[in-house]
């Protein structure tokens, strides 16, 4: 049954003329540079005309490039006619007139749908110098649209920046939408979601392993909380530690040959090694403090976590191979969840102070600690995005706890759940 639903049926096919000359627009951070874009609506190339194919592919092309924060979109209204004639060549574009109305990048496509298959071919254009940058044909059926729009959105910024988006890539998170503490995915956009556990128990801490098929959690199903494996097509599951006391937090290391956890089977609790098979390889700290929410380094060497050892919880860091361990936090009597960017610079930390929580993140020397929400509620528990643009978290300002979204510098802050149930605990895939 999981197998059937995220088997990603699109064909992506690279066109030659995306080989050509990169684009001089180069941008890698909101803020930095704002293009102006205009996104056409796509247009029906043969067969029946559907206006909910190409509703749909425009509204989540708009809402993951609106989310990216590098662009700032022509009015549609103000399009003239040659928005309403198909152009996959630069040949077939009359750019003076999209030049006209101030747009430097432009989106055009058509769609087909024969039978149960669509076809979308879809297009980046340089509007400045008169010449396609990139384009894509995805293959599936009417019911994959909104999967060939995050792919699309994925290459524009890819093209555009260097680097692929996130937007194709799954959250795990865990909601009571089900009447108990479940396991969920969806799509980064909030869309599509789906229960992958029925543990009628509680369930916490989601952690995708390195190359996203599979997914670390905690259940008490056994009336004790125990670490699980998931493997999401299969639906196969597995108990991977089961200790008397804790087995929280798992987190598989970048190597896939590890699993950084926190185990108290001793009393304390205290952050180990374990192997893929849940056999205990190496003891990582050994303090009177309590020693949780381990994260990776990206290369695999260092591990952040949580520890009360010098009195209030702050984030440290160890190495895992030298044992040597320093404390990255000063300020705050309550730090906590912290989560490794995945361009190894910056730490993601969850704070407590005046009574709620928020999101900061931190250089990973200890410089430039940056405050990222603010208001009403609780932010907890921060999780990067694969390319380190965006980062989800969970938060209880609109009533309800929901997981939200925003970019990594705090702006454009966007909800994905629903309020008809409680989420929290969000992990964001690797890209699939």
């Amino acid at each position: 049954m999981l197998l059937r639903c995220f088997m990603v049926f699109l064909i992506s096919l690279a066109l030659p003329w995306s080989s050509l000359a990169a684009t001089q627009i180069e941008i890698s951070a909101p803020g930095e540079q704002s293009i102006p874009l205009a996104l056409t609506t796509f247009l029906p190339d043969k067969g029946p005309q559907s206006e909910k194919i190409s509703g749909e592919f425009n509204e989540v092309l708009l809402a993951d490039l609106d989310l990216s924060g590098l662009f700032r979109f022509v009015a549609p209204k103000a399009f003239l006619d040659d928005a309403e004639r198909i152009g996959l060549f630069s040949t077939q574009v009359n750019f003076p007139q999209w030049r006209l109305l101030g747009a430097e990048t432009l989106i055009k496509g058509t769609y087909a749908l024969e039978g149960e298959k669509l076809i979308v071919e879809a297009r980046l254009f340089d509007v400045v110098n008169r010449r396609l940058l990139t384009g894509r044909r995805y293959v599936g059926e009417a019911k994959d649209v909104r999967r060939m729009a995050h792919a699309f959105a994925d290459q524009v910024l890819k093209e555009l920046t260097g680097e692929e988006g996130p937007f194709s890539a799954r959250i795990a998170y865990i909601s009571n939408q089900s009447g108990h503490s479940e396991l969920w995915l969806m799509d980064v956009d909030g869309h599509r979601p789906i229960r992958l556990t029925n543990h009628r128990s509680i369930v916490l801490n989601p952690d995708f392993s390195p190359h996203g098929k599979e997914l670390l959690f905690t259940s008490y199903r056994a009336n004790n909380p125990d670490l699980y494996r998931k493997e999401i097509y299969s639906g196969k599951e597995a108990k991977l530690s089961y200790k008397p006391g804790l087995n929280v937090a798992g987190r598989m290391a970048p190597s896939e040959r590890e699993i950084a956890l926190t185990l108290s089977k001793d009393g304390n609790p205290e952050i180990y090694l374990l192997d893929t098979s849940g056999r205990i390889r190496k003891r990582i700290t050994d303090s009177w403090g309590i020693d949780s929410d381990p994260s990776w380094s990206p290369d695999g060497n260092r591990l952040a976590f949580i520890s009360n050892r010098q009195g209030n919880p702050h984030v440290f860091i160890t190495d895992i191979f030298t044992g040597r361990t320093t404390r990255l936090t000063t300020k705050g009597k309550y730090n906590a969840t912290p989560a490794w960017g995945p361009k190894g610079d910056r730490i993601a930390f969850t704070r407590q102070e005046g009574g709620r929580f928020d999101i900061y993140t931190i250089n990973t020397d200890g410089t430039d600690e940056r405050r990222l929400t603010f208001g009403t509620g609780n932010s907890e528990h921060p999780r990067w995005s694969p390319d380190g643009r965006f980062l989800i978290y969970s938060s209880d300002k609109g009533g309800k706890r929901g997981i939200y979204v925003m970019r990594s510098d705090g702006t454009g802050s966007r909800r994905l759940t629903t309020l008809e149930s409680d989420s929290r605990h969000p992990a964001w895939s690797p890209r699939w």
